[in-house]
């Protein structure tokens, strides 16, 4: 049986980050993915939002690796001639209702240290987009949007540049963690193989914890839930009259719908939040048409004058819960469940993508820990 040092399971925005660190480490590091490129899923499949950090519990890893991830992939991007756009964003109550929710998050933006948010008021938010209509707003100076899809593959190919080597087409059917190592059982289009692995890296997203329940000597007690969350998008049929992103006050189990715009000017709206019974490997991505109609209500709230008929179904994604539906949103999740040799990275939804670099950093250090 041939023996690899490491193995990351998932060639999404996180895996392909934890490869590269790794592999510029000197680890000699195989990514396998099911699907036949990078980024297919989740990665493919949000608002490419590069967020501040402001809204997550101070002390919890969504706080702080968005934070540094943040200030990681602005450098990166610079760097590597990565397409993004440092835009800002406001975040807007439409009532009096709602300014204690603001203020709350000014709060916690500050604790996070996001000392740059400053609270405005309806005149001065409207000076910025006069479209909106809102009774107070924070604004948000070091929100942007990233070309994500180019953001990947500078990461793929940095990691293949120091040596990293990419199987796609490969799923793990199944593993046993042992004394040896890790056992891993690979299916391809060509067959099947077995390896021996020193550290299995699992970054599989929406699949993460099925994938760990797969493999036998991992404590089974300690094995996260998942659940599924998905979020529909719709996209403006002309073009919106804003210039920076717009969300609303957050909606349990995710940040309202608000308008992002991708580089080129264009605008989409989302994500909704729909709960999905997932039991096979299969997801349905369509976008329900019928689900416009909340869309419209609830875009209106902050832009009254969004024409009828301007929005169309645009794509969805899925986020990677680990928490049930009215529980709070968990943290990001590393965990071991007793094996020194995996490390299996869970509910890493937004701000995954922002804090990508960050978490490769995170697990590096904890592997250097053991």
């Amino acid at each position: 049986m041939d023996r690899i040092d490491c193995v990351v399971i998932g060639a999404g925005v996180v895996g392909l980050a934890v490869a590269r660190k790794l592999a510029m480490l000197g680890r000699e590091v195989f990514v396998v993915e099911r699907h036949a490129a990078i980024g297919m899923e989740t990665s493919s499949r949000n608002s490419e939002v590069i967020h501040a950090g402001l809204y997550y519990p101070t002390g919890s890893h969504k706080a702080s690796l968005c934070v540094a991830g943040r200030d990681a992939l602005y450098r990166y991007c610079d760097e590597h001639g990565v397409p993004f756009r440092r835009c800002g964003k406001l975040i807007v109550a439409t009532s009096a209702a709602q300014h204690a929710a603001l203020s709350a998050i000014h709060v916690q933006a500050r604790a996070n240290g996001c000392a740059e948010v400053t609270a405005i008021d309806a005149a001065q938010a409207q000076s910025l987009e006069p479209a909106l209509a809102c009774t107070a707003a924070l604004w948000s100076p070091n929100t942007g949007i990233i070309d994500s899809h180019a953001y990947m593959t500078a990461l793929q190919g940095d990691a293949e540049r120091a040596g990293a080597q990419l199987a796609f087409g490969t799923s793990v059917a199944a593993g046993s963690a042992g004394r040896d190592g890790i056992v891993l059982r690979m299916r391809t289009d060509e067959g099947n193989a077995e390896f021996l692995v020193d550290t299995v890296i699992n970054c599989a997203g929406l699949w993460a914890p099925r994938l760990a329940a797969s493999i036998e000597g991992l404590s089974a007690a300690t094995l996260p839930a998942a659940y599924f969350a998905k979020g529909n998008y719709y996209s403006l049929s002309a073009k919106a009259p804003f210039s920076r992103l717009i969300y609303p006050v957050p909606e349990p189990g995710g940040l309202g719908v608000h308008l992002t715009l991708d580089l080129g000017g264009q605008a989409r709206f989302g994500p909704d939040v729909e709960w999905l019974d997932v039991h096979g490997e299969s997801i349905d991505y369509q976008v329900d048409p019928k689900r416009a109609d909340r869309f419209y209500r609830e875009i209106r709230n902050y832009w009254p004058d969004l024409p009828d008929d301007a929005l169309q179904p645009g794509y969805s994604g899925v986020r990677p819960k680990i928490t049930r539906p009215g529980e709070p949103a968990a943290d990001f999740l590393f965990a071991s469940h007793g094996c020194p040799g995996y490390l299996g990275l869970y509910g890493i939804e937004s701000p995954g993508l922002t804090a990508s670099l960050a978490i490769a950093d995170h697990v590096a250090d904890v592997l250097a820990r053991r």
